[in-house]
C-alpha cells in the first residue's frame, strides 16, 4: 500500500532483462513501485492496457545548434521532436552552435539556452580541438558528457579537426579527468584528397561523393583512435559507425581490454547508398550511407550484442543549404531524431524480429551505463526517474511533414509507413507528449555524468 502521484495500470513493461505485465507507481518524479494490480491512494491513473512501456530513449548524439545557429534547429523544436519520438534525455554535440562548446563560458551559454527551452532532460558534450587543450579541465568541471573530436573536417570553420598530437594529448587529459573521448572517425587526408580529385575532374554527383569516403577511410581512423586510447588509458567512443567491419574492430579491441564502445544510427540500418541516389541531399551524411551488405552486417551485430548502442546523429540545417548542384557543397546531415525508436520498432522488431529487450538496451540502458549517468537514469526500475514512453505496437501511420516538430520539417523518412506508435512520453513523471501534441511547458534539466574510472 502507498500514496502515489500517478499509477500507470495494465501496461507491458519492456526492459533489457525481459518483458512483463505490471502497474507502475510514481511519486516525487520517480518510480516507487512496480507490481501487478498496485493498491493505494493515487492522484491520477493512466490506462496502459494494450500498450508497451519502455524506459525513455537516451539519444546521445544530436546537433541542436544553439546558441548562434537556431535557424538550423534549437532546443525548443529539437526537444519537442525528441519527446514525440519517445526520447526523454539527449546529449547535444559541441559543434554547429556558435560559439561551439570549447570552454566554460561557451558551456554556460549553451546551458542557459537549454535550461530555458528544452522539453526533455539533456547532457552537453564539450569539444576537443587543437586550440582548447588547456580548457578541458574546466569543461570537465562544468559536467560535460565527454569530449568530441573530429578526425576529419567537421564542415564548420570554428570547430577544427584534430591532428594526431592533439588527439593523443587530449586523450591523456581525458583519462586523468575521468572523461570519455568520442571521435568522428574518418581519415581526413584520404577523404579530402579523393574529394579534390573528383571535383577537379568535374565529378560532383552522389556516386562521386560516396566514392570519396570509402569504408577504408573509416576503418583506418577507428584503428588509429583505438591505438591512442589503448596507449593513454582513455575511454573511447566511436560515433556513427556505418560498417560492420568497423564494429568488429571495436569488439576485437574490447576483448583485449581497451575501454572502447561504438554506436550506429538508424539511417545506416534502413538506408543505403542507392537510397541516397534516389532521395538526394536529405540523405547526405558522413560517413555516407553504405551498400546493403554493410547494412546487413550492422543488423547482425545488433542481434549478437556486439553493436550495443544506437543514436540519431540528428543534424539539421535550412534546406537552402542543401540545394547545391555540386553534391560535395551541399550541407550533410540527416534529420531523424523524432523517428529513432519508430524505425527500430518498424524495421527491427516488426520486420526482422529484433527482440524488444535489445532495442531497450541499445537506446537507454547501455547508454546510461556507458556514459556513467546517475543511477536513476536509463532504467525502468524502482528508484529511477519516471522517464517513460508508452507505445502502441499495433498502431501504424504514414509519416508526413506535418507530423514533424523540427524547425525544418524534412526527413528522408517522409512517406514511410511506421509500425509502432508513440502514444505518450513522460519526463520524471510529467507527460510531455500525448497523442501527437506537446502538452507541457519546457522542464528539461541538465544531467551530469559521473567521472569514469575514478577520474578527478
Amino acid at each position: 500500500m502507498g500514496a502515489y502521484d500517478l499509477v500507470i495500470r495494465g501496461g507491458t513493461l519492456v526492459t533489457a532483462s525481459g518483458v512483463r505485465s505490471a502497474d507502475v507507481a510514481i511519486a516525487d518524479r520517480r518510480i516507487v513501485a512496480i507490481a501487478p494490480e498496485l493498491n493505494g491512494s493515487v492522484q491520477a491513473v493512466i490506462d496502459a492496457h494494450n500498450l508497451h512501456i519502455f524506459p525513455g530513449v537516451i539519444d546521445a548524439h544530436v546537433h541542436f545548434n544553439e546558441p548562434g545557429r537556431t535557424t538550423w534547429e534549437g532546443f525548443a523544436s529539437g526537444s519537442k521532436a525528441l519527446a514525440a519520438g519517445g526520447t526523454t534525455t539527449f546529449f547535444d554535440m559541441p559543434l554547429n552552435a556558435h560559439p561551439p562548446t570549447l570552454d566554460a563560458d561557451s558551456f554556460g551559454e549553451k546551458l542557459s539556452a537549454a535550461q530555458s527551452s528544452s522539453y526533455v532532460d539533456f547532457g552537453l558534450w564539450g569539444g576537443l580541438v587543437p586550440a582548447n587543450l588547456e580548457q578541458l579541465a574546466a569543461l570537465a568541471a562544468c559536467g560535460v558528457v565527454g569530449f568530441k573530436a573530429f578526425m576529419s573536417s567537421s564542415g564548420i570553420e570554428d570547430f577544427q579537426s584534430v591532428d594526431d598530437a592533439t588527439l593523443y594529448l587530449g586523450m591523456q587529459q581525458a583519462a586523468r579527468l575521468g572523461k570519455l573521448v568520442a571521435v568522428h572517425a574518418e581519415n581526413d587526408q584520404l577523404t579530402a584528397g579523393l574529394a579534390r580529385q573528383a571535383r577537379a575532374q568535374g565529378r560532383v554527383g552522389v556516386r562521386d561523393y560516396l566514392a570519396s569516403r570509402p569504408v577504408l577511410a573509416e576503418l583506418e581512423a577507428i584503428e588509429r583512435a583505438i591505438l591512442f586510447a589503448e596507449e593513454t588509458g582513455c575511454a573511447l567512443h566511436i560515433v556513427h559507425v556505418s560498417t560492420g567491419r568497423g564494429v568488429r574492430l571495436v569488439a576485437s579491441a574490447r576483448t583485449r581490454g581497451v575501454d572502447v564502445s561504438c554506436e550506429t544510427c538508424p539511417h545506416y540500418l534502413v538506408l543505403t547508398g542507392e537510397d541516397m541516389e534516389e532521395l538526394g541531399v536529405v540523405a547526405k551524411c558522413a560517413p555516407p550511407l553504405r551498400p546493403l551488405a554493410e547494412q546487413a552486417a550492422l543488423w547482425q551485430h545488433l542481434f549478437s550484442g556486439t553493436l550495443p548502442m544506437i543514436a540519431s546523429d540528428h543534424s539539421p540545417a535550412p534546406f537552402e543549404m542543401k540545394e547545391r548542384a555540386d553534391f560535395f557543397e551541399a550541407w550533410g546531415g540527416i534529420s531523424g531524431c523524432q523517428s529513432l525508436l519508430a524505425l527500430l520498432l518498424t524495421e527491427g522488431y516488426h520486420r526482422r524480429h529484433l527482440p524488444l529487450e535489445l532495442i531497450v538496451a541499445a537506446t537507454s540502458e547501455f547508454v546510461a551505463r556507458r556514459f556513467n549517468l546517475p543511477a536513476q537514469k536509463g532504467r525502468l526500475e524502482v528508484g529511477c526517474d519516471a522517464d517513460l514512453t508508452l507505445v502502441d505496437l499495433t498502431g501504424s501511420y504514414r509519416l508526413e511533414s506535418h507530423h514533424l516538430f523540427y524547425r525544418h520539417p524534412y526527413s528522408p523518412y517522409l512517406g514511410r509507413t511506421f509500425r509502432g506508435r508513440i502514444v505518450r512520453t513522460l519526463v520524471r513523471g510529467q507527460t510531455i507528449f500525448l497523442d501527437g501534441k506537446i502538452v507541457s511547458p519546457p522542464i528539461g534539466q541538465l544531467v551530469k555524468p559521473l567521472p569514469l574510472n575514478g577520474g578527478c
